[in-house]
């Protein structure tokens, strides 16, 4: 069995859902998952019909998003796509779309009565709920014979909404079906269910993760990550005009590249490959048939540097307010603090007195989090910073990407070099 994952801009509209059913010709009679995410920025937009729900009574004197406005939005996107890939108005689609529409909008007329994450996992899973209901469809009409499958039915997470944690053993014991059926099976990447029969999701851009935990269930031969790349680039294409491709990376290489904030690959992903030594591919569906990049068990060092950027950072600097020392049980509370509150440290330094962190600019965990670390210590924090990373340094690279930057702090290590940086005004 393959493992097949599509990304939102490979779905995100009637012409990119017809050149899925295109490689999917490709691999006549073999059996293959395909992990889908939502179309497009579905996502984003449901996170903004999130925000407008959720924050609607505090918000009521003043101007913001109507939810149900964002919604007309989002069904509007997706029925124009229905639209050109099925002429018959009578199709079963249409209905299973607006009944699935429907029950989120009875949704978002109750007042909220859980948790932001909570609320937010139930009403962002629906993009990929629909958007697998759309391409199976359509691969059927298409004459590829295809399965929907809700992947909340073998993938189990545990109750921390916006960040499941797989329970592998009751992810494997429901996934025995998945793996032995044939043919093509459509299925959600991003979401999770719980025990309670709620939706949890994986992290942002969790389809990857969600491809890993399938192949890894159900000992896949290998995983390809379908992108509008040719493979792993040196860089983003957003912030470097040059770029070039990387024929090879192994588990090491690749699962640094992630956490330090690669977005091609999602974080979590290599770990269960790498447990069962499954190859990765990333590949273009733009021009499926070149051969992308290859990741697995094999080592070699990268031929050339690698770069990651992460904008909209925030700097803060933690010290107790008596000038003491900073210590190993300062650092304990602290980690909890961070961990309690879901906030990943991106990059971490300390001195005798202070210990400094880069964190993602969170509107909904900063406040709370500066504001209960100001009970304890000593809080200093810069925002609308930049966190540089590069894997295989050397000077001329650094030189090249501070142009024109100041750098508040730096972090090598032997192959690695952090930097956090603002732009000089």
């Amino acid at each position: 069995m393959k493992v097949f994952k599509f990304g939102g801009a490979s779905v995100k509209d009637a012409e990119a859902v017809k050149n899925v059913a295109t490689i999917l010709k490709q691999y006549p009679d073999q059996n293959i998952v395909v992990v889908l995410s939502a179309m497009g920025k579905t996502t984003n937009a449901l996170e903004r019909l999130t925000n407008a729900y959720f924050f609607s009574e505090e918000n009521k004197t003043t101007e913001t998003e109507n939810a149900t406005t964002i919604l007309e939005e989002i069904k509007k996107y997706h029925f124009d796509i229905i639209e050109q890939l099925f002429t018959d108005k009578g199709h079963p689609i249409y209905n299973e779309i607006n009944n699935a529409f429907v029950e989120l909008d009875w949704a978002i007329e109750e007042s909220p009565t859980h948790s932001y994450d909570h609320e937010y996992d139930q009403i962002v899973s629906i993009g990929e709920i629909v958007s697998t209901k759309i391409v199976n469809a359509y691969l059927n009409q298409a004459g590829i014979k295809s399965k929907w499958q809700d992947v909340r039915d073998f993938i189990q997470t545990d109750n921390t909404y916006r960040q499941g944690n797989v329970d592998w053993e009751l992810t494997q014991r429901l996934s025995q079906a998945l793996a032995t059926s044939e043919g093509i099976t459509v299925t959600q990447g991003f979401i999770g269910g719980t025990s309670e029969n709620y939706t949890t999701t994986l992290g942002r851009e969790g389809s990857d993760y969600t491809a890993a935990i399938i192949a890894f269930t159900s000992n896949a031969e290998s995983v390809t990550i379908w992108k509008d790349v040719p493979g792993v680039l040196n860089a983003d294409p957003k912030w470097f005009a040059e770029t070039k491709k990387i024929e090879h990376l192994s588990y090491h290489d690749a699962i640094e590249l992630a956490y330090y904030g690669a977005t091609v690959i999602h974080p979590k992903t290599i770990k269960p490959l790498q447990n069962k030594k499954i190859p990765l591919y990333v590949k273009s569906f733009l021009n499926p048939k070149e051969a992308g990049t290859i990741i697995n068990e094999d080592q070699s060092s990268l031929p050339l540097p690698c770069f990651i950027f992460k904008v909209d950072q925030v700097l803060i600097s933690i010290s107790p307010k008596d000038f003491s020392f900073i210590v190993e049980e300062n650092f304990s509370a602290i980690y909890k603090l961070f961990a309690e509150k879901q906030v990943k440290i991106n990059m971490m330094q300390n001195s005798a007195i202070s210990f400094s962190v880069c964190i993602d600019n969170d509107a909904h965990k900063l406040p709370d989090l500066i504001k209960t670390l100001q009970k304890e210590y000593r809080v200093l924090y810069n925002e609308n910073l930049e966190l540089i990373t590069i894997r295989y340094y050397d000077q001329a690279t650094i030189d090249r990407v501070t142009m024109d930057k100041k750098v508040l702090l730096e972090v090598k290590s032997r192959y690695t070099v952090q930097l956090v940086a603002q732009n000089n005004d």
